[in-house]
């Protein structure tokens, strides 16, 4: 086997190749966009290389054929803030065979090791965790719009070579068509009501407001999490740029108390039920099934990427609040079907709890695994 650094358009090219030779036989499986892996590595497009880096890596059997690929990043916000220094791997595709697998693993901790790390997480992304981030293990069905879908024999090759999960990520499923638990509907109600509440959905034209105002409720809301590392005005600008195309003002919500920004909803559409016609590319052709299958109104899914409430308004039933005003935006619609809240982790019992409370069942189980490397 010979493993080659990607660093020209051949070995670039070559790495966008791998994943649909490993998918080639799977029905499932929706192709990313190629500009959108690209751009992860782009210093232009990825505000992280501002404070880290990444390389990657394509894998090549004694033929000459395409059998793997891996890439290897350090996020220097957060490596220092654990035990050991930690690095990430990710975009990880291998056929069915250990010994590449353990190949690609060896050449991520090694990369990772003359850099000073000391431990590796895996799969994750050169980014925010909102997307490619963790190893599906439970629930192989469509994967919705950025998350990480990959076969079933992965989970070995992890544990195998000595990885073990540092948590895992559960995703849950709503019915549009099933209202509300009635006792949800009535808080909800009553805190929509309450004097000095307010609820606005997203408008583009006041972006800069309401991107302050995410800041705001998230450095809050997140800060006591293990490792937490604070979300900035540019990060936020770099994920909107990404999902204006597919965004629907009206599925984005902020919550107010006398003023002050104290909650929040992000919801998608899930675009890799059109992503999935476009074999990748992102051209004309593309461009204009893009908006023809949207016009059909192929997209019928709703994925929850994020929700936040400031500490001190936990509890308050402002998280029932912002669901009863999307679910006032989606049922008179009848268009959308399906609401994946995607993802909790397990270390987040209260928004567990709120998933359980809406009435959510489980659809999918991802794990992040974490590898201490020997002296």
């Amino acid at each position: 086997m010979q493993i080659t650094e990607v660093k020209d358009t051949k070995t670039r090219k070559e790495f966008l190749a791998v994943a649909p030779i490993i998918y080639k036989n799977d029905p499932v499986w929706v192709q990313p966009l190629d500009n959108d892996i690209e751009s992860i590595f782009d210093p232009k497009f990825n505000n992280f290389h501002s404070f880290g880096e990444a390389t990657r890596w394509v894998l090549k059997n004694d033929q000459g054929e395409l059998i793997g690929r891996v890439a290897a990043f350090i996020n220097k916000k957060k490596a220092y803030h654990y035990e050991q220094p930690t690095g990430g791997m990710g975009f990880f595709e291998c056929i069915d065979d250990e010994k590449a697998a353990f190949l690609l693993f060896d050449t991520c901790k090694k990369w990772l090791f003359e850099r000073g790390m000391k431990a590796m997480d895996g799969p994750i992304n050169f980014g925010e965790n909102d997307a490619y981030w963790g190893l599906l293990i439970e629930g192989f069905i469509h994967p919705s719009f950025g998350m990480q879908y990959n076969p079933p024999y992965y989970q070995k090759f992890f544990e195998n070579y000595g990885f073990s999960q540092a948590y895992q990520q559960l995703t849950n499923m709503l019915a549009v068509k099933n209202d509300l638990p009635k006792r949800v509907e009535k808080i909800a109600d009553w805190v929509i009501n309450k004097p000095g509440y307010s609820f606005e959905h997203l408008s583009v034209a006041k972006f800069d407001k309401f991107a302050a105002d995410f800041e705001e409720i998230y450095n809050d809301a997140w800060c006591d999490f293990e490792n937490f590392v604070p979300i900035t005005k540019e990060i936020l600008l770099d994920s909107f740029r990404k999902m204006k195309p597919i965004m629907d003002e009206h599925l984005i919500w902020f919550a107010y108390i006398n003023g002050e920004p104290v909650s929040f909803i992000i919801c998608l559409p899930d675009a890799n039920q059109i992503i999935k016609y476009l074999g990748g590319k992102m051209n004309l052709w593309s461009k204009l099934k893009f908006v023809y299958y949207k016009w059909q109104g192929k997209m019928d899914r709703i994925r929850v990427v994020v929700m936040g409430t400031k500490q001190a308004y936990q509890n308050h039933g402002l998280e029932s609040a912002l669901f009863r005003k999307l679910q006032h935006y989606v049922m008179p619609q009848n268009h959308y079907t399906a609401v994946e809240l995607s993802w909790v982790g397990d270390f987040n019992t209260k928004m567990q709890a709120v998933h359980a409370a809406l009435g959510a069942t489980k659809g999918k189980v991802h794990a992040t695994y974490r590898i201490i490397f020997p002296d």
